[in-house]
């Protein structure tokens, strides 16, 4: 059962009745460490809860754990630190037990608060502690669900960067990027059709090398993939290609994660894909050109031709290229949505509307097929030219793209299919 934040006139309700003052607010002279920092849970509820959203700045998201007793979460502020307060921001399901605990080299803690009595809404409490870790304990739950923050700051002095050093000779583009070889083709998908093999057109599948009608995130994360890097277990699928009835397929995808669409100050915000996020981008129903503005087709080498929602007619020597933008801002809930689209927008006049807050990389999907000559030869399983779409189930190890999105996107700087620049 899905359980929904509180709106923020609701929750300064909530604050005015039920906060409890600790030591009062945070010290002038103290600095918040934690926000984006790498956070880890003993559980989540979903994958749309994890831990961090505890830390990420943003309170329209949430960390929520399992719906039993105890949790933890744990934030690693990148060296030592004094700790000098903690701001423990609860939704509606909140800890009536729980500690908090410092720990020099994650493994052994020190008590620095610890309550019976707690009784959720915004708790400001003064500690005097040092470490690099932090961690609230919980051991008694006030509500039938979980424990859910929807932030967990630390503030004192010290602790690591969270943006890396620029090193000398970085390209200045926000990047990383997978390559994946084409898979293998089925006329499934596992988003619009799940469990339900045989009801989709046919499509092209890149990277995880398992996908099909039956796909979720465990059977994507315990996959082989082709893509460069391995690690990334996401799947990637396309509708086929056919020239002359017979079906083509890429030389190879491109999968691009990018930082930007958004000014340079929100790009420093992204914050990672989160596990399991499903995206369509594209118009697999477009009955013309006119309908679909996202997908261009256009031809390697041969900038001339110019580029076009319709396949266009390629010289001899070239290849014909499909190139799709994803939408990349998120609202901050659901990993999927009924028309498997309105959770995620495009932005707006370089910022993401309200509706959808959380800026995410864009991904960026670029096909290159051995093709050249009369488009007339040519369809899609899905229609003509203008039908190109692209579908994306995230199943990148959280930490890997936390890593990425930390050290490629925030700071700006191009990385390789390794994630280093």
């Amino acid at each position: 059962m899905r359980r929904r934040l509180f709106s923020l006139a609701g929750l300064g309700a909530l604050l005015a009745t039920s906060v409890i003052a600790l030591g009062g607010q945070a010290s002038a002279a103290d600095t918040l460490l934690s926000q984006g920092k790498t956070a880890t849970a003993s559980s989540t509820e979903s994958a749309a809860f994890p831990a961090a959203n505890a830390v990420d700045g943003n309170p329209g998201t949430r960390w929520s754990s399992a719906f039993s007793d105890p949790q933890w979460l744990q934030v690693d502020l990148g060296a030592g630190a004094t700790i000098t307060s903690i701001t423990l921001s609860w939704e509606a399901a909140y800890a009536r037990s729980f500690s908090l605990r410092t720990s020099a080299n994650g493994s052994s803690w020190t008590t620095v608060y610890s309550t019976t009595t707690g009784t959720g809404g915004q708790q400001s409490i003064n500690v005097t502690g040092t470490g690099r870790y932090v961690r609230l304990e919980t051991t008694a739950r006030a509500t039938q669900w979980g424990v859910s923050l929807t932030e967990f700051q630390i503030y004192g002095t010290g602790g690591g960067t969270t943006t890396p050093t620029i090193p000398p000779g970085a390209v200045r583009v926000a990047e990383f990027l997978a390559d994946c070889p084409f898979s293998h083709r089925l006329p499934d998908d596992p988003i619009i059709f799940p469990g339900l093999p045989g009801a989709s057109h046919m499509h092209s599948f890149f990277g995880a090398t398992n996908t099909n009608a039956h796909s979720t995130v465990d059977t994507l994360l315990n996959a082989n993939s082709n893509c460069n890097p391995s690690i990334d277990k996401s799947s990637y699928w396309i509708p086929t290609l056919y020239q002359d009835n017979q079906p083509v397929e890429p030389v190879t995808g491109i999968f691009y994660y990018l930082g930007e669409g958004v000014r340079d100050d929100l790009i420093a915000q992204t914050q990672p894909l989160p596990l399991g996020l499903r995206i369509v981008a594209g118009n697999a129903k477009a009955t013309g050109p006119a309908d679909n503005t996202i997908s261009r087709w256009s031809c390697l080498h041969a900038g001339h031709v110019g580029s076009s929602p319709d396949f266009v007619n390629c010289p001899s020597g070239t290849m014909l290229e499909s190139y799709l933008d994803f939408p990349h801002c998120w609202n901050g809930r659901d990993l999927d949505s009924a028309d498997h689209k309105s959770h995620m927008a495009y932005p707006v006049g370089n910022a993401c509307p309200a509706s959808h807050p959380v800026v995410v990389p864009k991904l960026r999907q670029v096909m290159r097929y051995p093709v050249s000559g009369d488009p007339a030869r040519l369809r899609l399983a899905s229609g003509g030219g203008y039908t190109m779409h692209g579908d994306f189930f995230n199943a990148w190890p959280v930490e890997e793209m936390a890593r990425r999105v930390n050290d490629c996107i925030r700071p700006i700087i191009k990385c390789g299919t390794n994630g280093r620049p």
